[in-house]
């Protein structure tokens, strides 16, 4: 499906980006998976070698723009090119709106939303020049229901998806796909440590009555970042189970 693709999936070492990894490593792609420290790049490429794929780890810190430049650069220049990039790292900094610091909105807008906006600055280059390259940003169900105490994800998740929009417009004459993939819950283990009243009341809301597997996810952009999603360019795909209809 993505035979010699390369790819850059960053926050790769767990959850949704450690699926990804994975799925596009066996899907035939070289694949490029990013971590904050040394520990998740070696989890990077030991699920590489389990998986018998060339896939190999970098460190990354999201929010920052000369890292992100720097690492699509690097990227280019082992591989020759960068074919697909999955902008999946991500956070939270939780907090109810009056009592919510400067400093924990400003840490979710530049995790967020800024990381996404440096990588495909730094990716689009490239992608537009060969007129081929495919683009998938992570947003959340939570930038469509808003969801108390995270205004800040929930905004910076919701603007993921409006620069999806209107990257795709700006690249889509070169061949260049941008679409956004919004999952509700996933079983990882960021919602493993939600409280449980919490997590029972999003059960609720879910017609399918379970969690996604990060695998589910991952199935949903690998289709995106494949020949075979080719004409479709500036969509957000909600992957839920039903949260949201």
């Amino acid at each position: 499906m993505l035979k010699d693709k390369v790819a850059l999936i960053t926050g790769a070492s767990r959850g949704i980006g450690a699926a990804v990894f994975r799925a596009m490593g066996a899907a035939g792609a070289v694949v490029i998976g990013t971590a904050t420290a040394g520990e998740g790049v070696r989890k990077i490429e030991e699920s590489a070698a389990a998986g018998g794929f060339s896939g190999f780890g970098e460190i990354y810190s999201a929010g920052d723009s000369a890292a992100a430049a720097e690492l699509v650069r690097g990227a280019e220049e082992k591989n020759g090119r960068l074919d697909i990039l999955v902008a999946n790292a991500g956070g939270a900094s939780d907090a109810l709106l009056l009592r919510m610091r400067d400093e924990e909105w400003n840490r979710a807008i530049d995790v967020n939303l800024s990381a996404p906006f440096h990588l495909v600055r730094a990716a689009l280059r490239g992608m537009m020049k060969r007129r081929r390259g495919r683009i998938v940003l992570l947003s959340s169900v939570a930038a469509a229901l808003g969801n108390p105490g995270q205004a800040n994800y929930c905004a910076a998740k919701a603007g993921v998806e409006g620069f999806a929009r209107a990257a795709a417009r700006e690249a889509a004459a070169r061949g260049v796909t941008i679409n956004a993939v919004a999952p509700g819950l996933v079983e990882t283990d960021m919602t493993a440590a939600l409280p449980e009243g919490a997590r029972e009341a999003m059960m609720k809301n879910i017609p399918m009555g379970r969690a996604a597997t990060p695998e589910e996810i991952a199935a949903v952009i690998c289709f995106l970042a494949s020949d075979a999603a080719a004409y479709v360019t500036g969509q957000t795909v909600h992957v839920n189970g039903g949260m949201l209809m």
